[in-house]
């Protein structure tokens, strides 16, 4: 397979255009200019100020009378009550913000730049620019490097060049910057914090090594002169991390154990770190490109359609990338941008969106082999656990946790914004905690589970506490919001608060499901299970409207937006595994006809939601309608780096497009495991190896003219494998050599052993 790669003949001139690097905590994105080379900072603990008590102490109050007055039909004053008696005091919690800019100023030659070329590496993590001016050749690689915490700069060229480094803040916000000597070293130093009592103060250090020595202090820059071998450093430390350390001498100390190592080591560390994560997975589609990114990207938005296969290629990689260059062990977990914010006051605060953004960060982390990348997003929901305590006993006087519809890196759990549409949902913490038993069935790691299953079984508890009786007698949500949804009544009004919107209960049923398996396999015995199992007996059922469609809320109400991004009520069909063609076929007809009515309406108008509606279409098995979505999203959502466009920047659709493409060639649940269950017609022909199924099974799958050829199953931890594709012949060889059964709903069996992997053969 040939590296993947995102390449450019021309420098980035915006974000949109600069192509991102990064180690979990700490990233940057780069322009490549060739006098210039521009690393715009960021460092996931870097937000404004420092926690906040927000909960509003008249909240259960306001829920009792809330509640009655929905049940009384007064939408309108239960709106108003609502947003007096329960929202956070204040509406916002915290929001991440830049580090700052590190610039890497070059003297070149007189002459025309030619030559050019701009290229991210996604096998290897390695940025790099080339040129020729002046009758020389001018290189450079930039890596953002996990083991040794730091980014490293090499530039290089065939004639000595001068050059000055200088790194500064934005927008003013209590930052320093200064050269500062330590034991006979210089270093730029650059500093500084929200300014707050209990805010987070940052700390960054840069330095410099030459075959002949160190850089030279001018002013507040570093300068090499007549070099034509230097290599940067960067390292930043902050008092989230280390609250009682000096952060400027940990930051400077990065960099004294890294930079005597030199280039060459620390590269090729660099790189057996980043493909040790990045080559568990393959994938080959059929076609191949020799355009540049942003040029295959333009083709594809022409209507050229033979490029549409290696582009998604691309694409799928890219995905994988962004998850190791921002979720590693150790690092808070991808925020709206993941952790590449250019913006001090960025869109929606580029905080943890919590009613699907998220959570669609990590659709892709599990099947794609990457379950170290997903451990961040569980560090936090501990903080999340932990806080949320108080905010239900104090706000729902329930037992157990809650989170609402966002959260910032101090785990805050208080209703955020003043948006009646999604202010007031509850559920945030419930849906985290549905990943709990997502990266167990993956890993089938007891160590893990056992460590959070109070988390798991206290989102049940506040869930089961919540519960309201309707006037039908069955257990639903109330007050709540089908996020980020408005209903029209037949007398015209309009509202977002209601009773038992469908979403909530999908995700209760999926969370109460996943705490009475996890008590089977920990071999609990609190009597958890027997209250779970009697109350989803009173849960609503999945209903179907008057349009066909799955209902969105408790009552048949119409949208005031048809063509509304958030499908909410799809919730059971993705990421739930509630609504099924093989079980469930006319809750799926129902699924299917509600996607329609969105887009016949104008939905998918957002990358996330054009992602999301990729792999609901994916769960449905409809190939076609689910190749048009990820066209969509590549043409209409797609910025030239190959950024998800809300717009603004937003990475969730790079993610959720990501796990759809992988949907299509593998999805697993309880049931076992089915291959290319959508495989478009386009890609006729290909292979993957490495993804990841429930059951601890790491597969890999040949496939021509649209027929399976063969399949690899290893198995991680032994146990029982069940396989379905369609029209599957396994060879007699095949079937007697590993003892395989054919059962009755189709799907193919046998017995693994840990550490096996077995060979499928097709006739």
């Amino acid at each position: 397979m040939a590296t993947s790669r995102l390449w450019y003949t021309k420098p980035a001139e915006r974000f949109e255009e600069a192509l991102p690097i990064g180690a979990g905590r700490f990233g940057a994105m780069l322009y490549g200019a060739p006098d210039c080379e521009l690393l715009r900072l960021n460092e996931d603990s870097v937000w404004s100020g420092g926690p906040r008590e927000r909960l509003n102490p008249d909240a259960y109050e306001g829920l009792l009378e809330v509640r009655r007055l929905l049940r009384e039909g007064r939408i309108a004053e239960a709106e108003k009550l609502s947003f007096r008696t329960m929202q956070g005091c204040g509406p916002n919690m915290r929001h991440y913000m830049p580090l700052g800019d590190l610039s890497l100023r070059l003297t070149l030659p007189k002459g025309e730049i030619t030559d050019y070329y701009r290229a991210l590496d996604l096998e290897n993590g390695v940025y790099s620019v080339s040129f020729r001016v002046g009758g020389a050749q001018f290189r450079r690689e930039i890596i953002a490097s996990y083991p040794a915490q730091c980014i490293f700069m090499h530039l290089t060229a065939d004639i000595p060049f001068d050059i000055s480094a200088s790194i500064d803040g934005r927008d003013d916000y209590f930052d320093n910057n200064r050269v500062q000597m330590h034991e006979g070293i210089p270093y730029l130093e650059y500093d500084g914090g929200s300014g707050t009592k209990n805010g987070i103060y940052f700390a960054c250090a840069v330095s410099a090594q030459t075959p002949d020595g160190f850089p030279a202090p001018v002013g507040n820059r570093l300068e090499v002169q007549c070099t034509t071998d230097v290599t940067f450093a960067f390292a930043v430390r902050t008092s989230y991390y280390h609250p009682d350390a000096d952060c400027m001498t940990l930051a400077r100390r990065d960099l004294t154990e890294a930079l005597p190592r030199f280039w060459q080591a620390l590269l090729e560390e660099h790189i057996a770190d980043h493909r040790a994560l990045f080559s568990r997975v393959r994938l080959e589609l059929p076609g191949s490109s020799a355009l540049p990114t942003d040029k295959l990207l333009a083709a594809v938005q022409n209507g050229d359609t033979e490029t549409l296969p290696p582009l998604l290629q691309l694409y799928f990689d890219f995905g994988r990338y962004l998850m190791i260059a921002g979720s590693r062990p150790g690092s808070l977990p991808l925020n709206l941008q993941g952790i590449w914010n250019v913006d001090m006051w960025p869109a929606w605060g580029s905080r943890f969106t919590v009613n699907i953004n998220t959570e669609m960060n990590y659709w892709a982390a599990e099947v794609c082999n990457l379950s170290e990348c997903h451990l961040p997003l569980f560090t936090l929901l501990r903080r999340v656990a932990e806080n949320g305590r108080r905010t239900a006993a104090e706000m729902y006087h329930a037992r157990g946790f809650c989170c609402h519809h966002n959260t910032d890196l101090w785990g805050d759990t208080a209703p955020q914004d003043l948006w009646m549409p999604a202010t007031l949902w509850n559920m945030g913490g419930a849906w985290l905690s549905l990943h709990i038993m997502e990266h167990y069935r993956c890993t089938l790691d007891t160590g893990f589970l056992q460590e959070y299953f109070p988390i798991l079984r206290d989102a049940a508890r506040f869930c089961a506490d919540v519960l309201t009786e309707n006037a039908a007698g069955q257990l639903v949500t109330c007050p709540s919001v089908s996020p980020e949804n408005t209903y029209r009544l037949p007398n015209g009004e309009q509202g977002s608060l209601c009773e038992g919107p469908s979403m909530d209960t999908q995700i209760i049923t999926e969370l109460f499901q996943d705490v009475i398996e996890a008590e089977l396999v920990l071999g609990i015995t609190d009597g958890m299970t027997d209250e779970l199992r009697e109350t989803l007996h009173r849960l609503p059922p999945i209903c179907v409207g008057k349009h066909g469609q799955i209902m969105e809320w408790a009552v048949d109400y119409d949208e005031v937006e048809p063509g509304h991004r958030h499908i909410s009520q799809l919730f059971a069909l993705h990421p739930g595994h509630q609504i099924s063609p093989r079980r469930t076929p006319e809750l799926a007809k129902a699924a299917a006809a509600t996607l329609e009515r969105r887009l016949s309406n104008g939905g998918g108008h957002t990358g996330w939601s054009c992602a999301w509606i990729a792999n609901m279409y994916a769960r449905l098995l409809d190939s076609t309608q689910t190749l048009s979505a990820l066209r969509k999203l590549m043409c209409r959502s797609t910025a030239p780096n190959l950024f998800d466009m809300h717009p603004p920047f937003q990475i969730d659709g790079n993610f959720g497009g990501t796990a759809a493409i992988a949907e299509c060639l593998l999805q697993s649940d309880r049931d076992g495991i089915t291959l290319l269950p959508a495989c478009p017609a386009q890609w006729h022909s290909g292979s993957f190896s490495g993804l990841c199924a429930c059951g601890g099974f790491q597969i890999s799958a040949v496939w021509k003219n649209g027929a399976l050829t063969e399949c690899t199953v290893l198995s991680t931890r032994g146990g029982i494998c069940r396989i379905y594709a369609e029209n599957i012949n396994i060879s007699k060889e095949t079937e007697q050599k590993i003892g395989i059964r054919k059962e009755a709903d189709g799907f193919i069996a046998f017995e693994t052993v840990c550490g096996g992997t077995y060979r499928l053969i097709t006739e």
